[in-house]
C-alpha cells in the first residue's frame, strides 16, 4: 500500500528537483571557460523562458481595470439616483 503513495512521490521530486539542481551544478564546475559557458547556456534558457511568458502585470491589472470601471459607473448611478440624500 505504501508503495502506491511512495511512487508518484518519487517521480515527482525527481523531475521537480532537476531544474534546481541543474542550475546549481555550474557553480561546482572548476574549469572556468567550462563553468562560464554553463552559466551562458542557463541566462539563455531563463531568457527564454521568460520571453515565452505574457506579462503578468496584464493578466493581474486588466479585470482590476474592468472592475474600476463598472465601479465608477456604478457610482454615477448611484448619485444620478439619490442627489439629496
Amino acid at each position: 500500500m505504501r508503495l502506491k503513495f511512495l511512487a508518484p512521490a518519487v517521480f515527482v521530486l525527481v523531475f521537480a528537483v532537476s531544474p534546481a539542481l541543474a542550475v546549481e551544478q555550474c557553480r561546482f564546475i572548476q574549469n572556468k571557460p567550462e563553468r562560464e559557458a554553463c552559466y551562458q547556456r542557463q541566462e539563455a534558457e531563463l531568457a527564454a523562458r521568460r520571453k515565452g511568458e505574457p506579462p503578468r502585470e496584464s493578466k493581474f491589472m486588466e479585470p482590476l481595470q474592468q472592475m474600476k470601471h463598472e465601479d465608477e459607473a456604478l457610482n454615477r448611478q448611484i448619485h444620478s439616483i439619490c442627489r439629496g440624500c
